[in-house]
Formats: structure tokens, C-alpha cells, sequence
């Protein structure tokens, strides 16, 4: 009779450890995710008048899609594509990339904005999340003129 009452003392000990050790799996899992993953390529320096290409590679960790709008913006006044706005469906198995082509005269502190926005008709069956603590994302280069 002793020996079944360690047994099931062993069997209750083993449950709480699995049970201890599955809870602190799981919350690890879950704040893992990140919601915005940016990379800016540019180059940092530059000739006068020469075109210079920034390429943003945008990712998210999410599995929801969600709606970003991203644009550059500078210190100083750039004419041209520079200005441009793009407008996609960002959903995790499908990263998106956009591109810039244009031209500096003097050296500029440039960033590009990613903003999560809330838009009909971009992603499938209007199906995106519009996250609570955050909705713009920022990137900061240097592009000077030599």
C-alpha cells in the first residue's frame, strides 16, 4: 500500500512539472512574433544629380494580412519618384518590396515610413488587422553627397 501512495505522489509532482513547463512554452511562443520587420538598402553616399535607388523590403511574423501604406520622407525637398506612395496587402508568407529611384543634391536624412492603415480592396476579401499599440514604422538613413 506504501509503495502505490509514492507512486501516485511521483505521478502528481511529474503533472505539475509538464504543466509548469507547457505554460512557459507557450507565453515564449506567443511574444515571439514581431509585427513589423523593416530592411532600408540604399547606399550611403552619392554624387550631385546622380540617381540613387533605395529598395524597402517590408515582413511581419503575423499570420493575419494587413494593409500598409509606405512612402519616403527627407530633411530635405526631393522631387520626382521620390514622393511616391505605395499601398499592398502584407501577410507573413508573402513579403513585399518596393523601390525608388531618384535624385539628391546635398546630403539628406531620409526615412521610410510604413503605416498600417485601414483601406477596402487590397487585400483578399477585405481581410486585414489593424494592430492597438502600433501603426507607423520608421527607418532612418544618411545619404551623403560627395
Amino acid at each position: 500500500m506504501y509503495s502505490h501512495q509514492l507512486l501516485f505522489r511521483a505521478s502528481h509532482a511529474a503533472l505539475l512539472l509538464v504543466l509548469c513547463l507547457q505554460l512557459r512554452t507557450n507565453t515564449a511562443e506567443e511574444n515571439t512574433r514581431q509585427l513589423m520587420i523593416m530592411d532600408l538598402q540604399m547606399p550611403q553616399t552619392t554624387a550631385t544629380d546622380e540617381e540613387v535607388t533605395a529598395k524597402l523590403v517590408v515582413k511581419t511574423e503575423l499570420r493575419e494580412c494587413m494593409v500598409i501604406k509606405t512612402y519616403l520622407v527627407s530633411n530635405v525637398e526631393i522631387e520626382g519618384p521620390f514622393n511616391y506612395k505605395y499601398t499592398a496587402c502584407l501577410c507573413d508568407d508573402y513579403p513585399r518590396t518596393f523601390y525608388w529611384d531618384f535624385q539628391v543634391n546635398s546630403t539628406s536624412v531620409i526615412a521610410a515610413v510604413v503605416d498600417i492603415v485601414r483601406q477596402l480592396n487590397i487585400c483578399p476579401n477585405d481581410e486585414a488587422v489593424l494592430p492597438i499599440k502600433a501603426n507607423r514604422f520608421t527607418m532612418w538613413r544618411t545619404l551623403f553627397v560627395s
